[in-house]
């Protein structure tokens, strides 16, 4: 039986259901479709990759942190002076101090003079922790990723480390040597990226060996 209601109307009430339709399937099931799937296959990506000590949350493995200690000085805005904790291995600077609501990178270019003596003196202060030549501190040592929230640092940078890292903790190289490998990546299906150590959850996990 044809419908009596003028054109205009019919369509609006088409227009409705299909509101109602495309809301229900797109605002409703297929969010909650995702989530299960997520919760499912891939649940410790899903909430966050959450790194934990002692039952503790202590961080995400996807965002580098500090690992500093309190030198009992203040600067000239009255704050604390923080320096690298010898007893951790250390992270690549970051531009934003690991603050996950203000990634970025610096901005300097590579010939910026402050850029340049920035490198230098965390260059020094990298080879004096180590106790190396300034030459052996490999360039993520002194340089903040794009981001700034980077949680890995180069084989070369973690292998630089260990020693100390034993010595301050009393523990045997070869302990810290297979923690450093246990927490290695290498490229994704082979060729994309490069080999990285992943800083957070080695600290982790050298947090419980000690």
């Amino acid at each position: 039986m044809a419908s009596n209601l003028p054109g205009s109307v019919r369509q609006f009430g088409v227009a409705i259901r299909a509101v109602v339709v495309f809301t229900i399937g797109l605002g409703i099931v297929y969010p909650l479709a995702m989530t299960g799937a997520a919760q499912a296959l891939f649940h410790g990506n899903a909430n966050g990759s959450i790194v934990q000590v002692d039952g503790k949350d202590v961080g995400s493995d996807l965002i580098g942190q500090a690992y500093t200690r309190d030198t009992g000085q203040k600067d000239e805005d009255g704050e604390p002076v923080m320096e690298a904790d010898p007893k951790w291995f250390q992270t690549r600077p970051s531009a934003v101090d690991y603050d996950a609501m203000g990634s970025a990178a610096s901005q300097y270019g590579p010939n910026n003079a402050d850029l340049v003596k920035l490198i230098e003196q965390r260059r020094a202060d990298v080879a004096k922790l180590e106790g190396v030549n300034p030459a052996q501190v490999p360039p993520d040592a002194v340089t903040a990723s794009g981001s700034g929230l980077d949680p890995s640092i180069s084989p070369a940078y973690a292998a630089l480390q260990v020693q100390r890292v034993a010595r301050e903790r009393g523990l045997d190289v070869g302990k810290v040597e297979q923690l450093v490998k246990d927490n290695t990546k290498g490229r994704t299906l082979g060729f994309l990226g490069e080999t990285a150590v992943n800083v957070v959850t080695l600290n982790r996990d050298l947090a419980g060996l000690s």
